[in-house]
């Protein structure tokens, strides 16, 4: 695991959860849709009657390479659908949250946080903090680097 991320599933909502399984699962059933032509077409070429059978049923080879057409295209427009959502997320505006023009103070973090006034103070001079959170998502140790 990349030593960036912070695995903490327990601190996940239900909804969160139940998100992440769904969207799981979803991708894994786009996957075996796509694969179950291949899956037809080496069994076929395998000599698995069975598939032959599927195959003729299908039109052949001519009918995967339909799919196949098929299969790029919607490739190449999902392409084109996310390029389209990134230029216009670039293109726009951000749009700030009344909560960014906040100053908060040094008091607040260490109380919010739960850590030291003092090692807020070296934590705002480093160029690079490390911070090590326990099981429950609780800050356990900060560590400043300063070049």
């Amino acid at each position: 695991m990349n030593k960036y991320i912070i695995n903490l599933p327990q601190l996940q909502s239900f909804s969160q959860r139940l998100g992440a399984i769904a969207v799981w699962l979803i991708c894994w059933l786009m996957w075996i849709y796509l694969l179950l032509p291949f899956l037809t077409l080496c069994g076929w070429l395998l000599g698995d009657h069975n598939l032959t059978d599927e195959m003729r049923w299908f039109g052949g080879y001519k009918s995967l390479l339909q799919l196949l057409q098929i299969y790029l295209i919607t490739l190449l427009v999902l392409i084109g659908i996310c390029l389209a959502w990134v230029i216009y997320h670039f293109i726009r505006q951000p749009v700030l949250i009344p909560a960014a023009n906040k100053v908060v103070s040094d008091a607040e973090i260490m109380n919010f946080y739960q850590v030291k006034l003092q090692e807020v103070r070296v934590c705002r001079k480093a160029q690079l903090v490390t911070v090590y959170f326990d099981e429950q998502g609780q800050v356990t140790l900060l560590t400043p680097e300063i070049k």
